[in-house]
Order: structure tokens, then sequence, then C-alpha cells
């Protein structure tokens, strides 16, 4: 049997299965912080433990549940994507954007996805299975330990990369709780954001846990009609449900909500559809964020202009919602989130 995932494990744990061993308790805490703080990726540089426990936690866990497969570096240097091969041979991605003080990572919570959204290459390339809490860390510490190589650090994570985070809900929140530790990597609550495309069972969920992190509805249409042709999880879920439990969020939480909107030449960006999202955003705390889509090979939809983006924008924000136009960011290098890893699968003939 292969050795578990050390990034799968809290502190508790940590410390139970280090009593079993023999080991005092406070070797947990440095442990928890050469890895989390100290940022240190294989337990033989861990100092501060003897050669035995080393070899010890060398034998127990693994350190690694991916390779970095392929890195792409976008032309003004400002986006680092990243395919990562799994154990198993199943590919996921995380992107590092940078912006002025920011370090925002995009992270995955599943290969591949089941939400089938059309426009989006993970989408296309279906579901493979869910992320462990310790997977979703890894790729955080990845790219922590870049960052401490320029003195930066990762100041936002974005659970938005392949994968519909609420149908992991369990692992994904656990992911957080450990990253946002205040004894080990410790990035504040609200410097987090889910991304979901609008699973309403687990936005009640969420809602009713009252926390800090940040959510996102990924929306694209203000109609069930067009939302049905995009996103199919709104036969499952229409905009009724959707918005019922978004309103339930925000009177539950009093947190302002995002939602996220693809525009779509052609498709979604007309004045029309601008004064229909309005309507139906009307009264509820949220700021949207669009963006020009980001092309996809099996999708035919092209991005709208910057024109018509600025105009839905002006729309949006006459009737007093926030809106802000997102940079679009590695164009250059396919940063959408699945499109290097659908490319991987289909060049591997993993089905």
């Amino acid at each position: 049997m292969s050795p578990a995932l050390f990034y799968d494990l809290t502190f508790p744990e940590l410390e139970a299965q280090l009593k079993g061993m023999g080991e005092p308790a406070f070797r947990a805490r440095q442990i928890w912080q050469a890895i989390y703080v100290d940022l240190i990726g294989d337990p033989s540089e861990i100092t501060t433990l003897s050669k035995s426990l080393r070899q010890k936690l060398a034998d127990t866990y693994s350190f690694t549940s991916f390779i970095p497969a392929r890195k792409l570096v976008s032309s003004d240097g400002q986006t680092i994507k990243t395919l990562f091969t799994l154990t198993d041979g199943f590919a996921i991605e995380a992107v590092l954007m940078y912006y002025d003080e920011r370090q925002t990572l995009c992270i995955s919570s599943q290969a591949g996805c089941a939400m089938g959204c059309v426009f989006c290459a993970t989408g296309q390339m279906g579901f493979k299975r869910n992320l462990t809490s310790g997977e979703i860390v890894e790729q955080v510490l990845y790219y922590a330990r870049l960052l401490k190589r320029e003195e930066k650090s990762v100041t936002n994570i974005v659970v938005m990369g392949m994968g519909e985070p609420f149908q992991n809900y369990d692992a994904v929140l656990a992911a957080i709780d450990l990253l946002n530790d205040p004894a080990g990597f410790y990035l504040g609550a609200r410097r987090f954001t889910i991304s979901t495309v609008g699973w309403v069972p687990a936005i009640e969920k969420f809602a009713n846990e009252k926390r800090q992190v940040n959510l996102a509805i990924s929306l694209h249409a203000a109609n069930d009609t067009m939302r049905s042709s995009l996103l199919p999880v709104n036969k499952k879920y229409p905009l009724d449900a959707l918005m019922t439990a978004c309103r339930n969020y925000v009177a539950a939480t009093n947190r302002r909500l995002t939602f996220e909107w693809a525009l779509i030449d052609g498709v979604n960006d007309r004045e029309q559809d601008a004064h229909e999202l309005a309507s139906l955003l009307k009264g509820l705390l949220c700021h949207v964020n669009v963006i020009q889509l980001n092309p996809t090979r099996k999708f035919p939809g092209q991005p709208t202009s910057r024109e018509k983006a600025e105009r839905f924008k002006a729309i949006l924000e006459s009737s007093g919602i926030p809106c802000t136009i997102r940079l679009r960011r590695g164009i250059d290098i396919q940063a959408g989130c699945g499109q290097l890893a659908a490319e991987a699968q289909t060049s591997a003939n993993i089905p």
C-alpha cells in the first residue's frame, strides 16, 4: 500500500500518529511549522528533527501527490500555468497570477468536471475524480515555495480551476481550513474565494456555516433558456432556485456575493442581456465580474469586444450594481482552466 499523503492530515491527526510512533507531542508542532511555515517539501530537510524521525516520516508519508509535467509562462511574465500529473495518471492545473502587490492562485478541486459547461475546457473533458484535501493543499504549497524564492507569498486563492468545488465540498473546505490554520500556513479566510456554477444544496449548506470565505457564482445568463444552453446544471437548479439560495446566503451571512459572467460575442453581451441581469440582481448585495470569454477548442463562441464589455458594465452600474471588467490573463498560454489538461488527456489517450 502506498504511503498516505501528508497534506491530507489535520494537526490533531498528526499528533495522534506521532504519539503512536512513540514520539513526544512537541514534534508535531515542529513538523507542522517546517511544512506550512518554512515551506519545506522534503522531510529529510527538516533539520530540527532527528535523522531517525525524518526517516520515519519519509517511510510513513508521501510528500508528493503529483509531478509538474508542463509549465507555461505568459509573454508578459504575469501568469504562470502548471500542468500536474497525479499519481494515477490524471491531470490537473493551477495558475499563478501576479497583480501589483498581490499573488493570486487559481487551483483545482477535481480532475475533470461533471458540470458540462459548454465553453469550459474542463467541462468538455468530463469528470475523472475528486481531489483529496491534501492534493488541493499541495497545489498551493507548490506555488508558495516558488514565490518564497522571489521573497513573495501567496496573497489570494480562488478555487476556480478544474472542477466544481461544491461537488467536492468536504475536501475543499478541509483544505481551506488547513491553509487558514494560524499555527501553519495562516492565509486569512477572506483571502479565499470558492466559485460554483450554482450547486444549490451546497450554497445553502455553506450559508448556514457562516464562513468568512468569499463565494462566487458562475452565472453567465439571466434567463433559464440561455443559461441551460450554456450551463446544463441550470436544468437541475434553475434561476429561481439559484437566486433564492443566493438571497438566503446574503441574508444569513451579510456577505457580498460575486457573480461571474463570461462575455460571449452575440450571445450574452447585448444591452438587453445587461438589463436582464440588472433586473435579476436588483436589491441584492453583490458585485459582477465580467470577462471577455477565453476561447476553447470545442466551443465556437468568441470573446466580446472591449467596447461591448464597457457598455455592459455601464448599464449595470447605472442600475446600481457594481461591476468590474476582469483582466484576461494568460491567453497566450491557454490559461483558461482545463485547456492544458484536456490536451494532455487526449495525447495520452486517457478516457
